[in-house]
């Protein structure tokens, strides 16, 4: 029996959990020390806003909050690599991607908080809102990739998915669409080895996930997403693959989830303490922090002084989320139909009247 096809899945990582460097030249961006002092603190303000929000949800100020507690790299890394003309379809945790292409920290409160008013967000009009629905993102970007190339657009679009959500039939929809049309998009797993408290070795076969590409007929690549270099290298040689003719790619990028799935969720009851902080010694900000320190580009006091920035910063984001006041009951019923259907405009007119009597 002959062999009619064989394939092979890379891996990329510069950064090792110390810090050290792992091959011999690093991209041209991370050359740059002050770009890589730029990039950690993105990372860093991430972090702040994410704690701050978790206790805005505990404290009863704002409802279920998905944490991207340890994707920093992944969400920065791809949001550094974009152009203001690529198209992003988020899932519902990329906050450092939508920060760099200008979503304002309050409006993701807003979002998390009910109102829709945070789905207008800032930033370009052609980023797609957060997708909750597991991997219906993966068929918009499908979607905006097709009309991108129709257009002749120099331009791409990305989207973002969990290692749960490649089980999804929309994901494999949109990857073999994708390849058939060769379409310019990238399509971004985060790998953090849970789907909620479903692990990832019960779910798929696969020895990779990137593997996974091999079906649409496209590139797959895997790589470390703890390492913000060897994530927005990946992402800007892919971007500009997409733009350029070439088609689509897949990223797999493995990183761990260090929180709850969201704050509805307690993951003590599922995974092991010890799974745990064996992945905090990995996480993204100690790497990139160690790496700095080695060149005496960063250390304690620059630490402190950028963190007192963040907190002072997110304390303003919190205040315009709660000068925001709650938005009028028939929002609810406002942002779904050019033409709202009758029976939806009486139950609009009867939630007015009920907003009335009860004040």
């Amino acid at each position: 029996m002959k062999t009619v096809a064989k394939f092979e899945i890379k891996y990329l990582q510069y950064l090792d959990p110390d810090g050290k460097p792992v091959q011999k030249t690093l991209p041209k961006f991370a050359q740059d020390v002050n770009e890589l002092v730029e990039m950690y603190k993105k990372m860093s303000f991430v972090r702040v806003f994410d704690a701050k929000a978790i206790a805005l949800q505990r404290t009863g100020q704002l409802g279920t909050y998905a944490s991207c507690l340890g994707h920093e790299a992944i969400h920065v890394g791809i949001g550094l690599a974009m152009i203001p003309e690529d198209v992003f379809c988020p899932m519902y945790r990329e906050y450092g991607a939508q920060f760099e292409r200008g979503v304002q920290p309050h409006e993701v409160l807003l979002f998390w908080g009910g109102d829709e008013r945070g789905n207008n967000f800032s930033g370009p009009k052609h980023d797609f809102p957060w997708a909750v629905p597991i991997a219906t993102q993966n068929h918009h970007a499908t979607g905006a990739a097709f009309a991108l190339k129709y257009q002749g657009k120099k331009a791409a679009s990305v989207s973002v998915i969990g290692d749960g959500g490649t089980s999804q039939g929309d994901f494999y929809e949109s990857l073999n669409c994708a390849g058939a049309w060769k379409l310019p998009t990238v399509f971004v797993i985060a790998n953090n080895k849970w789907a909620i408290s479903v692990p990832l070795e019960i779910q798929t076969a696969c020895e990779t996930l990137a593997q996974k590409a091999i079906a649409g007929g496209f590139e797959g690549i895997q790589v470390d997403g703890n390492d913000i270099i060897a994530m927005r290298d990946a992402m800007e040689k892919a971007l500009d693959k997409a733009r350029n003719g070439g088609g689509p790619t897949l990223i797999e990028a493995l990183t761990y989830r260090l929180s709850d799935h969201t704050t509805a969720d307690d993951a003590r009851r599922y995974r092991k303490e010890e799974e745990v902080q064996e992945n905090w010694a990995k996480e993204p900000l100690i790497r990139l922090r160690k790496y700095l320190e080695s060149l005496g580009a960063w250390d304690d006091a620059k630490e402190e002084a950028w963190k007192a920035e963040c907190a002072a910063r997110v304390d303003e984001e919190v205040q315009k989320y709660k000068a925001a006041g709650k938005p009028p009951v028939e929002s609810m019923f406002d942002h779904m139909f050019a033409n709202m259907p009758e029976d939806l405009l009486k139950q609009r007119e009867q939630a007015i009247e009920e907003a009335k009597h009860h004040g």
